[in-house]
């Protein structure tokens, strides 16, 4: 990344100061940030504050400046900080654009070759594969993770310095009128488009309009790669570029592209038949599903097309790895977390999971520890490295760093006296003992040669190998395409009752909490306390209080969701006993559910009347639950519904002396009602990934797995299971999996109702399911013990699951026994 001084910045950017312009000269800028939950090196860090949909940079600038933030970007004269002396303070008119004309002049300051990557779908797989490919021919400087916004591409291009001879960045785009701003940006001298799909499709009026947008990042290329198989491609490439640039295709079935392809799959591989200036080879992957194979094609036509195809090259196809641009969240042994993220080593990738340990260390008030191997491709020397990395332990207040590596040991005296140092993996395995980690968060950071699935084994608390993984990114992703459907002032309670929906309560409320979701609602107090012992913040909710809980409740500031008269008086008493005042308090009002809740106006009127004047407590809501929201027969009901809270509502909230906030839409509420919408929604089912609609592109949050323990024939004649009712009639390969109804794999699965998948294929359940074991028939398939085998997930739709139990999605996710190991990742 370049250090560059502020005043120079500025008038890049065609800034004013409107303070701090005397001492500008002197201030250099190695960090730039957007996020206030994010900042570790506020000395050098220059803040944009930028203006979203729903959140405003400028609404934290007060906050950066008490953590020591004294260099900003605004777009707005009229701010706080001016008062400061020590304050820089840019003005400009776009904060967006400002940082994307920062990052162009970065750009334009080197001239090694740039690639730029887009497609519907694998731009970061096929991104992380050329640089596994390319690594040890060239120094590569890549996008951190999946980093391809109209925000994210700016921050990598930043990063750019003299040391590379290769970058690659990724470019997504979600509406017209944004490539444009991108291809200013990387200004790429070659172009790679992976493919055109429905990814974004509803901003599109075609998918040949989406097409040509994406295109317009190839403007500046001297080579464009792409498959001629993808006809819309084809067509859109040549008509838009014609003979202007060079184009390299490749196919499957078309002899005139200049990369023809035979792909000859097995279950778990593939192998890739091409010709090299008329001379037949081929190349080994270890994937055989199409999506791998169509990434690996792309990164064998780049190779080709420039040049790069060695011996050394061709053999580290067969090494491929599924890219792993995620952390993995973990339990570790003696009440530790364990933080996976070996494998996807760089500076950027660094610092983004050092943001992620601070942030879990912080809510646990836990230790961390970094465990780390030495780092290839950094662009710096093996010195200058050590330092970077010396000072970003020092500025991620990292309690214990383990460096693992020749280069991290040579440069040991760089780092404080505490860490320590070792050559190998297999000398810190021997050094170290479980025992020797307690209480603290840890996170794993290694170049793939360091294997440290090793060290993660070693560390790991021992589970057996059914488990549920859940993916915060798409949580996150199903987050804000509700609240897309909302206006921006609309506020957002989010149901982590019931375990989340059997996703892990408290690391969603983590994620949810760094997301800034204005109240979280649990169904129990006792959930509610766990949340508050693990250091979340946010408002909670109690949505089934209970008198024994009210102290608890209000030592933990849990707010009750009070549904009757005698609620109300028991919550009083208890708010009276502890000498609380203007504790905030929910009114549930019936409106047709008939299940919680006041239905009486009289009844209303007289808490209304009592709460203010007696001082004890405040109405911060009222609320109601739809019946039928879900179901187009009943909209009519719905908006009765509707009706009738509206009127109960009103004789509470005009009678409040501060704001109420009055909320009834569920998730299919939000998505079929949004203009019933009122002060804040409550998210539920639908951020776990099931929607009213396909439109809402809703995305699968939990995968459950297992692996298979045994294979094994079995005649005609003989039964499977219990009971006896597996019949066999043909000869049958039958596999056994560790997982059964005390998991919540249900009953109702057994015999031919449920199925799973199995490298590549649908298997169903034979026999009876048992309460630990479940029998699935594998005939005529090359599936062997450890294999991996989906329950729930991409294969296996939450939605099929429920409809073969009869039931619906609710059930299926909260009856998953806490005895299933839950994995959490995110990039």
């Amino acid at each position: 990344m370049p250090i560059i001084q502020l005043n120079r910045l500025a008038a890049i950017i065609n800034g004013k100061f409107l303070c701090g312009q005397d001492v500008a000269a002197h201030v250099p800028v190695k960090t730039i940030s957007i996020d206030s939950r994010t900042l570790a090196d506020v000395s050098s860090c220059l803040f944009f504050a930028i203006k979203g949909v729903r959140h405003d940079g400028h609404d934290y600038l007060e906050e950066l400046y008490r953590k020591g933030v004294r260099n900003f970007v605004v777009s707005t004269e009229d701010t706080p900080l001016v008062r400061y002396s020590d304050a820089c303070v840019v003005f400009v008119p776009d904060t967006l654009e400002a940082l994307r004309q920062l990052a162009a002049t970065v750009r334009h300051g080197f001239h090694y070759p740039v690639l730029a990557i887009t497609g519907s779908n694998g731009k970061t797989i096929v991104k992380e594969w050329l640089f596994e490919l390319l690594q040890d021919e060239l120094k590569i400087i890549r996008s951190p993770k999946s980093f391809n916004s109209q925000v994210g591409v700016p921050l990598s291009v930043w990063n750019m310095t003299e040391n590379f001879d290769l970058a690659i960045f990724e470019a997504g785009i979600s509406q017209p009128g944004e490539m444009e701003k991108l291809a200013r940006i990387i200004l790429p001298t070659v172009g790679l488009i992976t493919n055109i799909g429905d990814a974004h499709q509803e901003n599109f009026q075609s998918q040949a309009e989406k097409a040509d947008e994406k295109l317009q990042l190839f403007e500046s290329c001297e080579l464009i790669i792409y498959c001629k198989d993808q006809e819309l491609v084809h067509q859109r490439i040549h008509s838009k570029f014609g003979n202007e640039v060079s184009l390299f295709s490749w196919s499957f079935t078309d002899n005139s592209a200049d990369l023809l392809i035979r792909a000859e799959k097995e279950a778990t591989a593939t192998t890739l038949y091409f010709k090299v200036n008329g001379e037949g080879t081929s190349v080994e992957i270890p994937f055989g599903d199409a999506a791998s194979i169509e990434n690996a094609c792309h990164c064998l036509a780049f190779v080709l097309a420039t040049n790069r195809l060695t011996e050394q090259v061709k053999r580290r196809f067969s090494s491929l790895q599924a890219v792993a641009m995620r952390l993995e969240l973990k339990q570790g042994v003696n009440n530790c977390s364990l933080i996976n993220d070996y494998y996807n080593s760089d500076i950027n990738s660094l610092e983004i999971a050092l943001q992620f340990l601070n942030r879990q260390a912080s809510f646990g008030k836990q230790p961390q520890s970094l465990i780390l191997s030495d780092i290839r491709q950094s662009g710096f020397t093996s010195g200058e490295l050590a330092r970077v990395v010396a000072r970003l332990v020092k500025l991620y207040r990292v309690n214990r760093l383990i460096g693992i590596g020749e280069e991290l040991w040579k440069h040991q005296a760089l780092f404080a006296a505490d860490a320590v140092f070792f050559r190998s993996t297999d000398e810190f395995l021997a050094h170290f003992r479980p025992s020797d980690f307690k209480n603290e968060q840890i996170l794993l950071k290694g170049a793939r040669e360091f294997r440290f699935e090793r060290i993660a084994a070693f560390l790991q608390k021992k589970y057996h190998q059914t488990q549920m993984e859940i993916n915060l990114n798409a949580l996150v992703e199903n987050l804000n395409r509700y609240k897309a459907l909302l206006k921006p002032e609309t506020k957002v309670m989010v149901m982590v009752k019931a375990f989340s929906y059997g996703s892990g309560t408290v690391e969603i409320a983590r994620a949810l909490e760094f997301q800034q979701v204005d109240y979280l609602a649990v169904a129990v107090a006792d959930e509610g306390i766990e949340l508050r012992q693990a250091g979340i913040e946010t408002p909670i909710i109690v949505m089934n209080p209970e008198e024994h809980s009210f102290e608890m409740m209000l030592e933990y500031r849990l707010e009750p969701n009070i549904y009757s008269t005698e609620v109300f008086q028991q919550f009083d008493a208890a708010a009276r006993r502890l000498a609380v005042s203007d504790y905030p308090i929910h009114l549930k009002i019936e409106t047709g559910m008939h299940r919680l809740g006041f239905s009486s106006a009289d009844e209303l009127a007289v808490i209304a009347r009592r709460v203010p004047e007696e001082g004890r407590l405040r109405i911060r809501s009222v609320f109601s639950h739809l019946a039928a929201s879900d179901d187009s027969m009943h909209d009519a009901f719905t908006r009765q519904q509707y009706q009738r809270f509206k009127e109960l509502s009103d004789v509470v909230v005009r009678t409040q002396p501060n704001p109420v906030i009055r909320h009834l839409l569920n998730s299919a509420g939000i998505e079929r009602f949004a203009d019933l919408q009122l002060e804040m929604v409550r998210l539920g089912i639908g951020l776990y990934g099931v929607a009213q609609s396909a439109a809402l592109q809703v995305e699968t949050v939990a995968r459950w797995t297992t692996v298979v323990s045994q294979v094994k024939d079995v005649v005609p004649g003989e039964t499977v299971g219990y009971s006896r009712k597996g019949r066999v009639e043909q000869p049958k390969k039958v596999a056994i999996i560790p997982v059964g109804y005390a998991d919540g794999y249900d009953r109702r699965l057994s015999n031919g109702a449920g199925k799973v998948w199995v490298n590549g294929h649908i298997c169903p359940v034979i026999g009876n399911i048992c309460m630990d074991m479940t029998m699935i028939d594998v005939t005529g398939l090359a599936v062997h013990a450890g294999d991996t085998v989906e329950l729930m997930g991409g294969q296996i739709r939450l939605e099929e699951l429920a409809r073969w139990m009869g039931t619906i999605p609710y059930e299926v996710l909260t009856g998953i026994s806490q005895r299933v190991h839950r994995i959490y990742i995110q990039e």
